[in-house]
């Protein structure tokens, strides 16, 4: 057990919990809109950088152009619109290091419980940091920390893979030693990682054979935004940026109302557009042509068509079917077909752990967070001074985090202003019809089931996964509403929000 015998307590008015692109850009803001409040990001891991620091593998970058996915406050300048990892850890590194933002880190500083105490109006948190539990105390807790398992990856387990003499990898730890040149590789899976590996693979490889049980939807875009470039030579780089980032908005809500209003449309012109990439002949039903329809599951992005070509080359092959078993060579599939390889990739998929799996506790109740509907996609019933960063599923996640932490500056500061000290979410007394946070069929998110909160059918306790809505809701709109009470902190008002006099709910979330 860690030794906790010399645990002080640290207060800062926020603790932003994770170091990524989320936790910067909320550090970015606070700093900036509430220039009094002190601040702290507590990050587990040792650098900067979040999911761009944690992924190594080959090829690994955004599938989101870098005008929308950067921060509107630190214009995205080079000549590529989707990057590499790499460089993306940079930036994010380079604007925290621009900003000051860096010397408000602490590195290797995990947070394992956050305890929320209406007597006090304050959260404290145990942190396990070099062997030691150490202990902050916080009246507002921002958590950016993501929404999967950074410790591990998903890994399904197959019938016989004992036998096999390979090496088995997963791409979210990916090894260094690992030299795949003139080797024979299988990939396992269909999705982002995997299309994006197997193109990245296959330059080094001998051969490179994905396998998948069922297709996805996958999209060729230039890795060069020509209009983005041309913008910025005629115009001043934050004009040329808001241009481009709203031209991309756009477009990418154009997309996803005409794949939700018109699938069967949508569907046909994204196979046409496969259908002109491969070779002749080529069976686009098979392998690139999914049971669901567009925007079920997230649309899977190719820059420059990079795996068309690689498969126009010879050098990647796909395979549609299930596997059977492992033998000491490789797979043997469902049809039949061996499929002998040095090396498999699990490219199977994430482990969803919201918070980074920290449990919350409100005056030492438990709950689950699935048993909380979100606020404005935020926030959850009945968790005081709390709020979460979750981008979008269907666009940039920078665009939904940056909003989110525009709003909790605003908030902040009403609650400056009115020398209020707590605010909480409330669900109306008739409660809300509930339907899943996230519209979508990915199995990352159906394994997760019940882990995730919900969301209702009305604002402010739908999550709309709009841009503009959300713009308009969390950029301008107010602050105060129905569901949202508020308390100063003084003693005799520790027992319920002053607004409603209605008395305070006790849980905690795990």
């Amino acid at each position: 057990m860690p030794d906790t015998s010399s645990s002080t307590a640290e207060h800062l008015d926020v603790l932003i919990v994770g170091a990524g692109i989320s936790g910067i850009d909320a550090a970015y803001h606070l700093q900036k809109r509430l220039p009094g409040k002190s601040y702290l990001i507590l990050e587990g891991r040792d650098r900067i950088g979040g999911t761009w620091d944690l992924f190594r593998y080959p090829g690994i970058r955004s599938d989101s152009d870098m005008y929308t996915l950067g921060f509107p406050f630190r214009p995205w300048t080079g000549e590529k619109a989707i990057v590499d990892g790499a460089s993306i850890r940079d930036y994010v590194e380079e604007t925290a290091r621009h900003f000051g933002i860096d010397a408000h880190i602490r590195f290797g500083h995990r947070v394992t419980r956050a305890s929320w105490s209406s007597a006090q109006a304050r959260w404290a948190l145990e942190v396990e940091a070099d062997g030691a539990v150490r202990r902050f105390t916080c009246g507002f807790l921002f958590l950016c920390s993501g929404y999967y398992d950074y410790a591990r990856g998903y890994r399904p387990e197959w019938p016989d893979e004992e036998l096999y003499r390979g090496r088995f990898v997963h791409p979210q730890h990916w090894p260094e030693d690992f030299d795949h040149a003139g080797k024979r590789i299988v990939v396992i899976g269909s999705g982002a990682t995997a299309v994006t590996l197997v193109p990245a693979l296959a330059e080094t490889a001998a051969h490179v054979t994905m396998v998948q049980r069922s297709p996805s939807y996958i999209v060729s875009r230039p890795s060069r935004d020509g209009i983005a470039r041309a913008l910025q030579r005629r115009l001043p780089l934050g004009l040329a940026d808001k241009a481009t980032r709203w031209k991309n908005v756009l477009l990418g809500m154009l997309f996803f109302s005409r794949s939700r209003k018109k699938p069967d449309r949508v569907r046909k012109l994204l196979l046409k557009l496969v259908t002109e990439q491969l070779p002749a002949g080529y069976d686009v039903e098979r392998d690139f042509s999914p049971s669901y329809n567009p925007w079920d599951q997230r649309v899977c992005l190719v820059p420059d068509g990079d795996l068309f070509q690689a498969i126009n080359a010879g050098t990647v092959s796909v395979v549609t079917d299930r596997i059977e078993r492992f033998t000491e060579k490789g797979i043997r599939l469902a049809s039949g077909a061996e499929l002998e390889a040095e090396a498999v990739v699990t490219a199977t998929g994430l482990v969803v752990k919201l918070f980074g799996g920290i449990a919350l506790e409100v005056d030492g109740e438990r709950a689950s967070v699935g048993d909380r509907v979100c606020y404005k996609g935020m926030m959850l019933n009945d968790v005081p001074n709390l709020a979460l960063s979750f981008g979008y599923t269907n666009a940039s996640w920078t665009l939904k985090c940056d909003l989110t932490s525009r709003y909790v500056c605003r908030l902040l500061n009403h609650m400056d202003r009115q020398g209020l000290a707590v605010c909480v979410p409330r669900l109306p007394e008739a409660g809300v019809e509930r339907r899943p946070m996230l519209d979508f069929s990915s199995g990352y998110l159906v394994r997760a089931g019940a882990g995730l909160p919900s969301q209702g059918t009305q604002a402010p306790w739908r999550v709309p996964q709009n841009y503009f809505r959300d713009l308009l809701t969390l950029g301008f709109g107010s602050v105060t509403d129905a569901a949202m009470t508020f308390r100063k902190a003084c003693p005799e008002q520790a027992e319920g929000p002053v607004d409603s006099g209605a008395p305070a709910r006790h849980l905690t979330l795990t």
